[in-house]
């Protein structure tokens, strides 16, 4: 797909600076440098900036806050790359406790919430990286989203899933070391397959509980090992919908991390159209006609509104639309 790497998260070209990870003195220098900067976030939000909060800010690592309210004291900050010669980190300060801010919504499917540090600057604030997305250059998403993933991984794997004893970081925040057992730890990545499945002149849409009303999006679901893709795709649709599936071809990728996947965006061909519904993964099934579909994304649809924006979901939809799948 001509268009692939457009996608949100797509690759910046980032030079992520891994030949230094394994060197602890390249990776002091790197810390001391007086110009190393911190992504920094909390609870997952990163801090953004500018009026549109359309901007990753980036913090001098040396900034008080960022040892005050580190999430695990233990831990270093994550290398994350090298930008003009500026070594960059991840950061994670949830330790920090926000008072007199609202707090309820962190965490949900939709988070309207910003959060502001009295000692960061007031232009300043963390939200919600599925609310800003689409607003950061595409070097600002890519950090994000990997300092996201990576700080998310570090939250859930603290101990050695061979012996159950503390791990440490090491490799500049890129691997797990058990001083136990010896085993050695690296950050977790699901592969999904989503499918824009077509018959005819329609594409095959579902909508999973507890989404916001009237948002469909296109079926996806977890490759299971020992599975090709192009097996998932057809045994997911068979299972959630019903629907058997014929050619299978790959359009695009995302990297997706919340909290740690891979999104693989796939066409498939659709044989039968009957829906058979699995009420245990979707609350509904639909085909949706390009006219449809259109009119969705104009926001003039009688009850279906569009994937989120940014999601592949959204992307592999509007091409669809376009004609450039190929």
């Amino acid at each position: 797909m001509r268009h692939a790497e457009d996608v949100t998260f797509g690759g910046s070209g980032l030079d992520r600076a891994a030949h230094i990870r394994a060197d602890d003195a390249a990776l002091a220098r790197a810390r001391a440098h007086p110009e190393a900067g911190a992504v920094v976030l909390w609870h997952g939000k990163p801090l953004v900036e500018g009026e549109g909060l359309d901007r990753l800010a980036r913090v001098p690592l040396a900034h008080p806050v960022l040892n005050a309210g580190l999430a695990r004291p233990v831990d270093a900050p994550v290398l994350l790359g090298v930008e003009e010669d500026r070594p960059l980190f991840a950061v994670d300060i949830s330790g920090w406790q926000p008072e007199d801010q609202e707090t309820a919504t962190v965490g949900a499917f939709v988070d309207p919430s910003l959060q502001r540090h009295p000692d960061l600057p007031e232009a300043t604030a963390f939200a919600e990286l599925r609310r800003i997305m689409t607003r950061l250059d595409i070097r600002d998403a890519e950090l994000a989203a990997s300092a996201r993933a990576v700080i998310g991984w570090h939250d859930t794997h603290l101990f050695c899933a061979r012996c159950g004893a503390p791990s440490r970081m090491v490799q500049g925040g890129w691997q797990r070391h058990c001083p136990s057992c010896g085993a050695s730890h690296f950050p977790r990545t699901d592969p999904v397959v989503i499918m824009l499945i077509t018959h005819g002149n329609s594409v095959l849409m579902g909508r999973s509980p507890g989404w916001p009303e009237g948002m469909y999006s296109l079926l996806a679901g977890f490759v299971e090992p020992g599975e090709t893709l192009e097996a998932a795709v057809r045994r997911e649709v068979a299972e959630e919908a019903g629907i058997r599936v014929g050619a299978v071809s790959y359009l695009a990728s995302q990297p997706w991390p919340f909290p740690a996947s891979l999104m693989i965006g796939c066409a498939g061909e659709a044989l039968t159209r009957e829906i058979t519904l699995d009420p245990a993964e979707l609350e509904d099934a639909i085909w949706v006609t390009r006219e449809d579909m259109a009119e969705a994304f104009a926001g003039v649809h009688s009850f279906i509104k569009p994937a989120r924006k940014g999601a592949i979901a959204h992307f592999l939809l509007e091409n669809w639309l376009a004609d450039r799948l190929d």
